[in-house]
């Protein structure tokens, strides 16, 4: 007969496991769905790719600073994710206001519209807690 601590020390692991297959695929599928092919041919992956380098020659070593100071609070493991997104947002931004760098203003505008809605409570503390001052971009709080 098999040991009924043995039994539960397996049981134990099976939903450890089965919990981290589980997180793993979630996150991988999100990525799956980044990747597909939106109408126009290109995904969003591809998209960011695209404001990344058409604007890189905008961005000041100013502008590169403040978006690190803004990238700061994402945990250090998904930051350069977050970085990535956030850089083509504000690219974009950038890129249709035809400026002739990336600004302060470009970088606060790209930051919030590239934040999720469910984040805007941490978004608005993270930037009051640093004193940046984003009155100017309220609206797109709504």
């Amino acid at each position: 007969m098999v040991n009924p601590g043995f039994m539960w020390f397996i049981l134990f692991w099976v939903f450890v496991l089965l919990f981290a297959m589980s997180v793993g695929g979630f996150f991988m599928f999100r990525k799956f769905l980044k990747v597909l092919p939106k109408a126009d041919g290109k995904s969003k992956l591809d998209w960011q790719n695209h404001y990344v380098e058409a604007s890189r020659h905008l961005w000041t070593d100013d502008s590169k600073t403040f978006l690190d100071q803004l990238v700061s609070p994402v945990p250090t493991p998904f930051r350069d994710i977050a970085k990535h997104s956030i850089a083509a947002r504000i690219g974009q931004v950038a890129l249709e206001d035809n400026a002739g760098e990336v600004t302060r203003e470009h970088c606060l505008r790209g930051y919030i519209l590239a934040t999720p809605k469910r984040d805007y409570k941490s978004l608005t503390s993270f930037l009051e807690k640093n004193d940046i001052d984003y009155s100017a971009h309220k609206h797109l709080l709504q």
